[in-house]
């Protein structure tokens, strides 16, 4: 037989605190919940695809603008013989320069389509939300682009100084706007058109968030923007005030998406800063012929 005891009430525990779940843009699944271990290995895992990403994106900048060209440098070969192929001839042949800068245009196209895969998870996941293409929580979206816009003119301004005071030897960049007026159009619109979005989606759209989850921000923003500077050195090696412009750059729109947690301010800032200087790559060759005076 048994005997029913009498209910005791019973003394509440007291309520567990811990972090808040870091909230996800929404649009993308939430992932399950996972030990802290497996968590970290994930976020290592996320890195290695991120710097895959961008190694990928550095070979794929140097092959296809010369698959683009292969097909000229064939009917030159066709037509003038072996000699056209000569490395005196490539280097002042204004049609190898310039189609080698139209070559960069389908890399970059490319370059986006892998970013894709990799955002997405090959199409699970929203690409432009995963990425924190968004404005700002803390202030209004025209604040934003007024803020961008002045940060942009004003490190632009800087630039300028720097390279007048310090100058320098003429960089790869200065010779392929000199050689001829459609490599400088050519030149000007990848500058605003294309590299402002594969630079950003790259760098700070990929390669930021999955080194800050490890590294923390501040190494975040160090390694990103060496990344970023590191890319550019070769163009312009011969010039060190180009190369600190390029690293001072690099930091600005790192810290910009840092700070705001979005992907719009530094894409902003680096259309703006980009865009300057293509208005002036094109008007150089005006410019250059004195019909601006």
């Amino acid at each position: 037989m048994f005997t029913e005891e009498s209910s005791q009430q019973l003394t509440p525990l007291p309520e567990e605190r811990g972090e808040p779940p870091v909230s996800l843009p929404s649009g993308i699944p939430a992932l399950p919940p996972v030990s802290p271990s497996t968590a970290r290995l994930l976020d290592w895992l996320e890195v290695l695809k991120a710097v895959g990403l961008w190694i990928v994106s550095v070979l794929v900048l140097a092959v296809v603008p010369l698959l683009t060209l292969a097909p000229y440098l064939i009917y030159r070969v066709a037509t003038a013989g072996s000699a056209a192929i000569n490395p005196n001839v490539l280097t002042t042949d204004t049609m190898v320069i310039f189609y080698s800068v139209v070559g960069i245009i389908p890399a970059h196209l490319l370059t986006l389509y892998l970013a894709y895969l990799v955002v997405t998870e090959g199409g699970l996941r929203p690409f432009w939300k995963t990425l924190r293409w968004e404005w700002p929580e803390a202030i209004t979206p025209a604040t934003t682009v007024l803020l961008s816009v002045l940060i942009a003119v004003v490190l632009y301004g800087v630039a300028w100084g720097v390279t007048t005071l310090y100058g320098g030897e003429k960089t790869d960049l200065d010779r392929l706007i000199e050689s001829s007026m459609y490599t400088r159009v050519a030149t000007a619109f990848l500058a605003f058109a294309t590299a402002p979005l594969i630079e950003e989606v790259i760098y700070r759209g990929v390669l930021y968030p999955a080194a800050e989850r490890v590294m923390g921000m501040g190494f975040a923003i160090a390694v990103v923007s060496m990344l970023f500077a590191g890319v550019h050195v070769w163009q312009y090696r011969n010039n060190l005030a180009v190369i600190v412009v390029i690293s001072l750059l690099s930091i600005i729109l790192t810290v910009a998406r840092a700070v705001t947690g979005k992907l719009l301010p530094s894409f902003i800032i680096h259309l703006v800063f980009n865009g300057v200087q293509s208005v002036l790559i094109v008007l150089s060759g005006f410019l250059d012929k004195d019909l601006v005076k």
